[in-house]
């Protein structure tokens, strides 16, 4: 296992081998009918039994999941002992809006597990949802860390050290023993190697992992028996997805309005997605764009045979001019 800062073996600084390839053009930006830009990136999709069906770039070298690790997370707070279920599980793998009842449900676990927002090791942050952000500042509230989209993960991983007797203060460090589970719980579902280690936005350790590591990942947690940490992490999320995401994230429409699925976003334009079958797919846009996600995620799923009036809705990314709609963000023809 390398250092936080440590190089990866034989990879560039993004990532990448030495001499690969340009990365394919997954997503355009169309004004008036011009194409004024386009995203690059990698994608991979495995067929239900776990093979490879398609592989769109370069989707074995390691990349920072960012938040679509969350659900490996949540595993290895189980995993450790403490016994979360329903919308206090789909919490602790959410990277949430900052809505009302969010932030009402990180405050309830903390007052549960005898902690207090100020031992929360999130940085201060508005809500995730720009519409509660708007809201919150009108209200005349300042950046908190329980309002960061990742304080339900943090309260969970607070609660099980103080169970298991662990460390409070040092929580987020590498080596405390929560993480080292989080690390196995990583490696567990991938099937790969970390062989590198860095430090989300949240201040959590981000284990690396390539994106056909994270689509198996994500096949692992829905194909999981019944009553392990994996299936009732996937369960959790899928039951109560607007505490994975909330009511204006594309998500939760997901996980709502097509039976079985489980997704989740990550930071820098990652996304990984499983079927109940097992089908999966992973993909990141190398520009970190996030508004490219809807239009990839509903390009592919409609390439593996799925089709649901909610992929219209999350491939819908217009363009403005003159607050007039003038264009989109639209999937490549791959």
């Amino acid at each position: 296992m390398s250092g936080a800062d440590a190089p990866i073996s034989g990879a560039s600084a993004t990532g990448r081998p030495a001499g690969a390839g340009i990365p394919p053009v997954l997503a355009e930006v169309v004004r008036s009918g011009f194409v004024e830009g386009v995203h690059r990136g990698s994608l991979v999709v495995l067929a239900a039994d776990g093979s490879v069906d398609l592989a769109l770039g370069d989707v074995d070298s390691p990349i920072f999941p960012r938040s679509s690790n969350k659900p490996m997370q949540a595993a290895a707070i189980l995993r450790a002992g403490l016994d979360l279920s329903g919308e206090r599980l789909a919490l602790a793998a959410a990277s949430h809006s900052g809505e009302s009842f969010h932030l009402d449900l990180v405050q309830k676990m903390l007052a549960e597990f005898g902690l207090s927002p100020e031992q929360l090791q999130t940085p201060p942050d508005l809500p995730l949802d720009p519409a509660e952000a708007e809201s919150y500042l009108a209200a005349g509230k300042v950046r908190d860390r329980l309002t960061m989209n990742c304080s339900g993960k943090h309260t969970a991983m607070l609660a099980v050290c103080a169970a298991n007797g662990w460390p409070l203060e040092s929580y987020l460090d590498q080596h405390h023993p929560l993480q080292q589970l989080v690390l196995q719980a990583v490696r567990d579902a991938s099937g790969e190697a970390v062989d590198h280690i860095g430090t989300d936005g949240c201040g959590a350790p981000l284990m690396a992992l390539s994106l056909t590591g994270l689509a198996r990942s994500y096949r692992h947690f829905v194909l999981a028996e019944p009553g392990t940490p994996e299936r009732r992490v996937a369960d959790a999320m899928r039951a109560h997805p607007e505490y994975v995401a909330g009511t204006r994230r594309p998500d939760t429409w997901l996980m709502r309005e097509i039976p079985g699925v489980l997704s989740k976003m990550g930071a820098e334009a990652v996304q990984a997605l499983t079927l109940p079958d097992g089908r999966a797919l992973a993909f990141k846009i190398d520009d970190g764009a996030t508004r490219t996600l809807g239009p990839v995620l509903a390009r592919t799923l409609r390439l593996m045979g799925i089709d649901a009036p909610v992929l219209d809705r999350i491939a819908d990314v217009p363009l403005t001019g003159g607050a007039e709609r003038v264009g989109e963000i639209r999937a490549a023809s791959f």
